[in-house]
């Protein structure tokens, strides 16, 4: 019995500890009974923030968030901001794109975006993603490795080369991805 516990503490104190953030959005036209956009906050797979397009605020999930944002009122004007206004309005151009790329007009269309990033905190090492759907199908990710675009849509590739030939916003996604 006292060897089965030492495996299992040996076990636990060895393995290395990950830690995760992942932010998804969510983008729609044509849905009735859905917000026209959705944005979570995830620390590892907990979620601790949401917004909508239709509540228009900011809902913290975890205590602790909420003596973040109590201890530094400008921290959460910057997230009520950009959940509320900047994302919206950018989102909401890039699914009207979306349907001209895919010769779409009406109907119901979505757009995703998932990003986010682990660190071991035993190594130290990073590991980032920023990858996009449109209506349900992957459609751009990020290559941390490559620092381009990746798409498996035809229709993807203007702005997987526009995207590529913004040196400063490919600086910026490595960043955010990894620090």
């Amino acid at each position: 019995m006292k060897k089965l516990f030492f495996l299992l503490l040996f076990c636990q104190v060895s393995s290395s500890v990950k830690h995760s953030l992942k932010i998804s959005i969510t983008a729609s036209s044509g849905l009735t009974n859905f917000p026209e956009f959705v944005a979570t906050l995830m620390i590892d797979d907990i979620l601790v923030c949401y917004c909508d397009s239709n509540r228009k605020k900011i809902e913290l999930k975890q205590d602790w968030m909420k003596k973040l944002f109590e201890d530094d009122p400008q921290h959460l004007e910057w997230y009520t901001i950009e959940c509320l206004q900047s994302e919206p309005i950018v989102f909401k151009y890039l699914i009207n794109y979306l349907k001209q790329l895919f010769n779409q007009s009406g109907g119901v269309h979505i757009v995703q975006r998932v990003s986010g990033c682990e660190v071991d905190d035993e190594t130290g090492e990073v590991s980032g993603f920023n990858q996009y759907g449109y209506d349900g199908e992957d459609f751009l990710s990020f290559d941390l490795k490559t620092s381009t675009w990746i798409t498996p849509k035809p229709q993807a590739s203007i702005m997987k080369q526009r995207w590529d030939a913004d040196k400063a916003g490919t600086r910026f996604n490595v960043i955010y991805l990894t620090q």
